[in-house]
């Protein structure tokens, strides 16, 4: 059974109409970057919940959530209005395996997301322990809109941090944008697109890829590695070169 716990909200942050961000104070137990919490809200009498990723690092005591607005949603619409200083229910302990200690040896990783499951990703990079393994990594958001890009002055600060071991990418899929690579993230492993924008080759002796997303475009990423560059699911009882999250 799940150890519920109060947070109170401290800060929240609107990036779009749909898209924002609840940081929160809470009395929770240590947990590993990667990992997700289960939040909920009393509702008509009835306790509503869902998990979502840490954006924070563990080390960072300010708990950070990202959220979509998901229309006739029972929970998002009724996140979305809490305020600074209001209360919302937490687990205390976080779960979930899409962590670095679950990702065999490697020389490049590859950080894959769509829309709010940016979050474990830059959990990951802020904490910033368990890398050094890595030669380079990719970290690739891919959204609708250039305006959902709610993340990307961080992504650009964690950029810079890691001194060109670390590359950012940014797709948007309805719209042209300088800066930004066009389409659906499949079509561009594909057409080596984005292999072509990074100049790392997307090879199964090399790489190790981390998807997160909705759980379309972690389906046909995963088909479109298998089929194109020989990729496999990675198990605990059988390595392979895929690890994924879907998001619903």
């Amino acid at each position: 059974m799940a150890n519920w716990v109060t947070g109170k909200v401290i800060e929240a942050k609107f990036w779009t109409d749909s898209l924002f961000s609840l940081v929160i104070n809470a009395p929770i137990k240590p947990f590993t970057a990667g990992q997700y919490a289960k939040l909920a809200l009393e509702i008509d009498g009835e306790r509503i919940q869902r998990a979502y990723s840490y954006v924070n690092a563990p080390s960072d005591n300010r708990l950070e959530f990202y959220f979509v607005i998901v229309p006739n949603g029972k929970l998002s619409p009724k996140l979305a209005q809490l305020q600074s200083g209001d209360e919302l229910q937490i687990t205390d302990e976080a779960t979930g395996f899409f962590v670095l200690d679950e990702i065999p040896e490697c020389k490049n990783l590859w950080m894959l997301s769509t829309g709010t499951a940016i979050g474990p990703f830059l959990s990951i990079l802020q904490e910033g322990i368990g890398l050094e393994r890595f030669e380079k990594m990719v970290l690739l958001h891919a959204v609708r809109y250039e305006k959902d890009l709610s993340y990307l002055p961080l992504m650009k600060k964690l950029e810079q941090r890691y001194q060109g071991k670390l590359q950012i990418v940014t797709v948007v899929s309805r719209e042209q944008c300088e800066g930004s690579l066009y389409g659906r993230v499949p079509a561009l492993i594909e057409s080596q697109a984005l292999e072509n924008a990074v100049g790392i080759p997307l090879t199964p002796e090399t790489c190790h890829v981390m998807l997160c997303g909705n759980p379309e475009m972690v389906k046909d990423t995963r088909e479109t590695l298998k089929n194109t560059r020989g990729m496999v699911k990675h198990l605990r009882r059988k390595p392979g070169h895929i690890s994924s999250e879907q998001y619903w």
